[in-house]
């Protein structure tokens, strides 16, 4: 919006101000990571830029670090088991945050406040203490599919470390979907109620395709959620689950190995893409719902 020609010179002064702070918020959030992203490049060992990169000297970058990546079975492992667990995490905390979140979308839901915070207290809980907590409630779930189910241990710890992911992805689908239901106009639902369709074929046929962009949105940070998480798979999962962050975080403590900053990078321009699709659906969703994107 611009500033309109007969604003006073406080109102300008503000006006310019707030885009001067906005920069350097900004500026002072997105330069540590922009930083990553050429010394990925660095043709040597090395976590800082060498006196060829700050030359430009084209000796001094090589995509040796991403090649690595691309092609070490250390890296390649982690990365298919995020493909694995993520995905999976994703749908079940798409399907069940979605459920919860038209439940308590009802006004005639009782206690609705409380049973909202409790869904989304892994959002607020430090994830230490999530973590710890999931180690003794997983542990017992897995002894028991080990020892009376008879499922291998491989396979019950992607199931854990699944379940657990899902289990933090859930809180971000009720609250995107939740705030795409704000605006949501009821009368829709109870027309095809009227016209006799039954209430699973109004929620797919009328309410879903409404609140789909707030649905994906929600499916979105879930996937980030759990392609990023390290702490929670640390206590749940084992050698055999090790997914991209945690090799990362083994890569800083133990290895050093200047193919951490490729992973970042590559992280990086992933989190750009889901987070472009994130806005590109609130902006498809406010145009459903009869608004200005903004």
């Amino acid at each position: 919006m611009s500033l309109p020609v007969y604003a006073s010179t406080g109102q300008r002064i503000w006006y310019y101000s707030f885009r001067v702070i906005c920069a350097l918020i900004f500026a002072f959030l997105i330069i540590p990571i922009l930083v990553i992203i050429p010394l990925s490049f660095n043709a040597q060992d090395f976590f800082t830029f060498t006196p060829e990169m700050l030359r430009l000297d084209p000796a001094g970058f090589s995509t040796k670090h991403y090649q690595d990546f691309f092609t070490n079975q250390d890296w390649q492992r982690p990365l298919k088991n995020s493909f694995i667990i993520a995905p999976l995490a994703t749908i079940i905390s798409v399907s069940l945050g979605t459920l919860a979140a038209v439940g308590l979308s009802q006004s005639h839901v009782p206690f609705r406040g409380t049973i909202m915070a409790i869904l989304i207290s892994p959002m607020i809980v430090p994830l230490i203490i999530s973590a710890t907590g999931m180690f003794f409630f997983y542990s017992k779930i897995g002894f028991f599919m080990e020892d009376t189910l008879g499922m291998s241990k491989g396979l019950v710890g992607y199931i854990k470390v699944i379940l657990a992911h899902a289990a933090l992805g859930i809180p971000f689908v009720i609250i995107t979907v939740t705030a795409t239901l704000v605006g949501f106009d009821r009368s829709l639902t109870r027309a095809a109620a009227n016209l006799g369709a039954s209430p699973g074929r109004t929620f797919f046929k009328v309410q879903m395709p409404l609140i789909l962009p707030g649905v994906i949105s929600g499916g979105l940070f879930a996937f980030i959620t759990s392609f990023d998480e390290v702490v929670v798979v640390l206590f749940v999962g084992s050698a055999a689950q090790k997914t991209l962050p945690w090799q990362m975080f083994t890569g800083l403590r133990e290895q050093i190995s200047p193919t951490i900053l490729a992973v970042a990078t590559v992280l990086v321009a992933i989190s750009i893409v889901l987070l472009t699709t994130v806005e590109l659906l609130r902006r498809r969703s406010e145009r459903l719902r009869g608004m200005t994107p903004g």
